[in-house]
């Protein structure tokens, strides 16, 4: 109605400004040289009005550009006291206005959609343009992996990680890699995945980080116990019967005349040759069986557990053998209240297992010195530590330890230290180990 209304006002104007300058020209054709002049200030009021209208539309155009350019969708135009051949102008741009609006109401809502599902999902998030290095979203996620509180520029990572940073630059687009970091003293694998975005004019890599420690040790505990199994089956049904027919002719060459001294000889070289057969079956068999404790353990018992009771347990079971030894053990404890949800019996053999490996590396130092410790780390999770002073162990040795079968001892049996991974995989939680040779050892339990 608005718009009908300024047409027939400008198409009046107009017939106005025509028939004007007719009468004028018709005058001036007759000479009528007065009337012509009588003319000329409606003809300059028309157009001068006509100009005002124009100016007056451009104007309002132009602030409503301007808002625009600055993203200013607020502002809202009046249209009752506006004239009539702004009101359908103005008219448009509030409708304009609501309609940028409603968009960045449903931008906005999808952007914190978004934030809050990546600040939900368990994958570090960082991305940064490629040119500056300036970091565009970094998720609570990747903050915590890398325990970094801010991250401006992914240069500032160069600092705190050379090693990482190094990676992420050399990552390209639609690769993957799994990179080593140490956090909180203990080794965590990351998968770091990359991908190139392009917004405007700017070229942004976006990084993603997978812990994917847990899943590799989980994997490798369940391939060594896949494999235990099949080789204590394989090995018992082979050395079994074996063991059994070394018996058997045992027993019927006692039977057999021994008068002749020559016939008597030979069998007794052939005696002893079984006796040695079934010896090695029989140890064969007995070392094949010790191995079975590392997947009898199939359920936990948890409970909930006071760290201080635990280490005390420890101390008195454990005093006589250090006292005979001469060797000091020191318990930290800072929260004397901490409690944990552990199965004990096994969290105990851990422990233990620990200390008596402990013992073994410091026998030999002027002073030895063991410690055990727990404390809660920032990230709420609990931390047993188990240190010692002793001889340490190369990177080469640390990396097969956790290995079954593996020892550096003649008497160990090398399912020690796998045994302990397994219980802590059990609990969610896990082992590690930092070493020094000529300084010590620390054994680092992370339960959830």
């Amino acid at each position: 109605m608005i718009f009908k209304r300024y047409e027939w006002q400008l198409l009046l104007r107009v017939l106005v400004l025509f028939t004007l300058l007719c009468g004028a020209a018709y005058a001036l054709v007759g000479k009528q040289y007065i009337y012509s002049v009588c003319t000329v200030p409606l003809i300059i009021y028309v157009i001068v009005s006509m100009l005002r209208q124009y100016t007056k539309v451009q104007q309002e155009v132009q602030e409503f550009a301007e808002a625009v350019h600055y993203r200013d969708f607020s502002r809202h135009y009046a249209i009752q006291s506006a004239p009539a051949n702004v009101k359908v102008l103005r008219k448009g741009f509030n409708d304009i206005n609501v309609t940028f609006k409603t968009i960045n109401r449903e931008r906005e809502t999808q952007y914190h959609y978004l934030q809050k599902i990546l600040e939900l999902v368990g994958t570090g998030i960082l991305s940064y343009d490629q040119e500056t290095g300036d970091t565009g979203w970094v998720n609570e996620t990747f903050k915590n992996l890398i325990n970094i509180p801010y991250l401006k520029s992914i240069h500032s990572l160069g600092k705190r990680d050379e090693n990482l940073y190094n990676e992420i630059i050399k990552l390209k687009s639609g690769d993957s890699k799994v990179v080593t970091i140490i956090k909180d003293q203990q080794k965590v694998n990351l998968q770091l995945m990359a991908s190139v975005l392009r917004s405007e004019d700017k070229v942004y890599k976006l990084v993603a980080f997978q812990n994917v420690s847990d899943a590799m040790d989980e994997s490798e505990s369940n391939a060594w116990s896949k494999l235990l199994n099949v080789m204590t089956h394989e090995i018992m049904n082979s050395v079994a019967p074996i063991s059994s027919l070394a018996d058997t002719l045992k027993n019927r060459i006692k039977l057999l005349d021994k008068s002749n001294s020559s016939a008597g000889h030979d069998l007794e070289d052939i005696e002893l040759g079984i006796d040695t057969i079934k010896r090695r079956s029989e140890g064969l068999l007995k070392f094949t069986e010790s191995y079975r404790s590392l997947n009898k353990i199939t359920k936990l018992e948890l409970q909930k557990v006071s760290v201080y009771d635990l280490l005390e347990n420890l101390n008195t079971l454990m005093l006589p053998t250090l006292e005979k030894k001469n060797i000091d053990l020191d318990i930290i404890l800072r929260d004397i209240n901490m409690t944990i949800d552990v199965d004990v019996n096994l969290l105990e053999q851990v422990l233990i297992n620990l200390l008596v490996n402990a013992i073994e590396a410091v026998k030999d130092q002027a002073e030895p010195m063991i410690s055990l410790s727990a404390e809660i780390m920032a990230n709420g999770k609990s931390v047993l530590k188990v240190s010692d002073n002793g001889v340490g162990m190369s990177p080469e040795l640390m990396e097969k330890i956790f290995i079954p079968f593996f020892s550096t001892r003649k008497t160990g049996s090398g399912i020690g230290l796998s045994l302990c991974k397994q219980i802590m995989l059990m609990h969610k939680g896990n082992i590690q180990v930092q070493s020094t040779e000529g300084k010590g050892t620390v054994f680092i339990l992370q339960v959830n």
